[in-house]
């Protein structure tokens, strides 16, 4: 070492060699930690291999007992005869289905239909008594309520005694024709009469005029004369008179006449009278069931005012089938309906009647398919299908009912 080197102090000495000692000793300590980590998955691995090995040994164990010596099941004859039934079985199923669907046409947008009768007021009132419920049902003529009727009772009251005034008044019309006619004899016979006495007093005159003036006395030729217009002027005053008569008689059939439209009024003003006093009953048009009941006892209603709804009977099925299915199908085909409500009931039916138009064709804004781009879409038509069975008023089925018919087709 060159004397001019100056020699290292203590304590920096120290200091390096402290620092060199803990970086071996931190290797040392990382490579056992190392070691000591590979030894523990060596045996991790070890013991999952074992496990592994014995978990198959045990399955094959209890494979060899289970197998008993026997190939495995879909080899024995028995299962391959039975899948090939199963097999077979599908195959004539679908067969089947196939045969059957294309001799059948169904659409599940069919819904039940009816009659629904708006039952309204003909007269006014104040209803005082009620005879139905809700969904109460009713044949036809029942009654269903009633209206206060003493005000067209009073009508009817007036209206039959005016009945009864016109017709005195028409007896005493024809009473007085009798009279007419009577008077008309009368006045006849004595135009006869008047007519005779002219006859013979014509006739005396003529004799005296025929006799020599000389030998009749002058005062006997006057007289003859005088007797003579005396008679011709009486007839002439009997036949005015009877011309009177008979004028009375024609005045008097006309009074007849006259007093017969009266009653014949009277008495259209009486069943008027009576006809509306029956409307004071309100009774039921149709058989069937009371649905959306709005009046009650007590209520002041008007004519015209819609009190209930009657939903008939007769129910059938209005099916929207597409154009396409329409082809093999027509009036007469046994129908197969399944209500949505009751699908373990099969109800029988035929098809009644198929519309001579589609659905689209009466709505209130039609295709106007000349204009614009036109794009092919298929329409429906309306089929209906009529029940045959009996069966359909054990049920709760009414109008607008969800169903599911099935046409049998040839």
């Amino acid at each position: 070492m060159d004397e001019t080197t100056p020699e290292p102090q203590p304590s920096r000495i120290g200091y390096r060699q402290g620092f060199r000692d803990g970086l071996i000793e931190a290797d040392r300590q990382a490579q056992q930690d190392s070691k000591r980590d590979e030894a523990q998955d060596r045996e991790g691995k070890d013991g999952e291999d074992k496990k592994q090995d014995g978990e198959k040994g045990e399955e094959k164990k209890n494979g060899d007992e289970k197998d008993d010596g026997k190939p495995p099941l879909y080899k024995r004859p028995v299962f391959v005869a039975v899948a090939l039934l199963v097999v077979l079985a599908l195959i004539v199923a679908a067969i089947v289905f196939w045969r059957h669907s294309s001799h059948r046409e169904t659409t599940d947008d069919a819904f039940v239909d009816g009659t629904t009768s708006q039952v309204a007021s003909q007269t006014s009132g104040r209803v005082v008594k009620l005879y139905v419920v809700d969904n109460q049902h009713v044949n036809a003529g029942d009654s269903l309520l009633d209206i206060d009727s003493r005000d067209n009772e009073a009508k009817v009251a007036q209206a039959r005694s005016q009945y009864a005034t016109s017709e005195g008044q028409y007896e005493e019309a024809q009473a007085q024709v009798g009279v007419r006619r009577a008077n008309v004899g009368e006045a006849e016979a004595n135009v006869r009469q008047a007519e005779a006495d002219l006859t013979k007093a014509a006739q005396d005159l003529a004799r005296y005029r025929d006799v020599n003036p000389d030998a009749v006395a002058r005062q006997q030729v006057g007289a003859a004369v005088s007797s003579e217009r005396s008679a011709r002027a009486k007839r002439d005053a009997m036949r005015t008179t009877a011309q009177s008569a008979r004028a009375h008689v024609e005045a008097a059939l006309a009074m007849v006449r006259s007093n017969k439209a009266q009653v014949a009024a009277a008495k259209a003003n009486l069943d008027a009278a009576t006809l509306q006093n029956s409307y004071n009953r309100v009774v039921a048009p149709i058989s069937g069931r009371v649905s959306r009941r709005t009046v009650k006892t007590g209520n002041v209603i008007n004519t015209g005012q819609a009190l209930m709804a009657l939903v008939s009977d007769t129910l059938w099925v209005t099916a929207n089938y597409k154009e396409t299915q329409l082809t093999r199908m027509k009036p007469g085909q046994s129908v197969e309906v399944v209500v949505d409500a009751f699908p373990e009931v099969k109800f029988r039916g035929h098809v009644d009647s198929i519309q001579r138009a589609t659905g689209a064709y009466f709505s209130m804004l039609p295709a106007e398919n000349a204009t614009g781009n036109y794009v092919k879409v298929v329409q429906r038509v309306p089929v209906k299908i009529v029940f045959d069975d009996d069966r359909l008023k054990d049920y709760a089925i009414g109008p607008g009912m969800s169903v599911t018919p099935d046409v049998t087709l040839p």
